[in-house]
């Protein structure tokens, strides 16, 4: 919960939307390549190992993954799979620059899924496939590199895909839980709430919403384009969360919001299990 001091109504109010997507994104963008590669320096520099993704397109996907010693946790983040969306390759950067981990979690992170829309500023890749809509059918090079890779990592305890919304009132995150686990939408909320205006719609992208969560009822034998987020629960987790940034407000923003939210996740997530740990050990 933020401080008793902080006026977060007022933080709110003080962002303002920018009003230039009208039917799609047309804010800022970045240089992929060089934002790939100083989160490539940021993981050489803390240790991490880091696997080259080839696609037979020629597209190299990269992965990081930080090991530890008995993880109580094993944590997998990805970014960049909409190449119209900026600032989840930005905030993956600043997590690794930051390199403020849990000791008990081990983290894998696919810092850009998608390098050749960013060029485009478009949706979809180079080669026109929207590829999170692809993780059934698997008809794209990237997605089948991909795909490739996460089969041969381990199960993950808890999953998070980083993304933006150009049509958002503000921040919101989708929860994919079957199992009822203790859910951290609400407390990802708060923290972004304090840096970004979170999206209070009861209808958001179609879909009822409650403060911001969206808790859809999924079953992914009925749905033919699978995102990334409905492979990851069917195949490799159990726990995924669709973080959204509201990307007609400024990108500094945008990046604050995301970056909160998968540090309160990672924390929060890591902090109960060393916590369980420390009850079974006592």
């Amino acid at each position: 919960m933020p401080p008793a001091s902080v006026d977060t109504a007022s933080i709110a109010a003080a962002v303002q939307r920018l009003g230039k997507n009208i039917g799609g994104y047309f804010g800022e963008t970045i240089a992929i390549e060089t934002v790939i590669e100083e989160q490539r320096q940021f993981a050489l520099a803390a240790g991490w190992k880091i696997d080259v993704l080839p696609a037979r397109s020629g597209v190299e996907l990269l992965a990081f993954r930080r090991s530890v010693n008995r993880p109580t946790r094993r944590i997998y983040i990805s970014t960049g799979i909409h190449g119209d969306e900026p600032a989840g390759p930005l905030a993956v950067r600043e997590l690794l620059k930051e390199n403020a981990w849990p000791d008990n979690a081990g983290v894998w992170i696919c810092p850009c899924l998608n390098p050749t829309g960013f060029p485009l500023s478009t949706r979809a890749g180079a080669n026109g496939v929207d590829l999170n809509r692809d993780y059934r059918d698997l008809r794209a090079d990237e997605t089948r590199a991909h795909v490739s890779w996460l089969e041969r990592q381990p199960g993950f305890d808890l999953c998070l895909c980083l993304h933006e919304d150009w049509e958002a009132h503000g921040f919101y995150v989708y929860e994919l839980n079957p199992e009822q686990r203790p859910s951290l939408a609400a407390k990802m909320v708060e923290a972004v709430r304090l840096v970004c205006p979170i999206d209070h719609s009861a209808l958001i992208d179609g879909r009822e919403a409650v403060e911001g969560i969206i808790r859809p009822i999924v079953d992914p034998a009925l749905r033919l384009d699978w995102p990334e987020a409905l492979y990851l629960i069917t195949h490799k987790t159990r726990l995924s969360y669709t973080l959204e940034s509201p990307s007609d407000f400024p990108l500094t923003v945008r990046v604050a919001a995301l970056t909160a939210a998968a540090k309160m996740a990672v924390i929060e997530f890591a902090f109960t299990a060393a916590t369980a740990r420390d009850k079974i050990a006592g």
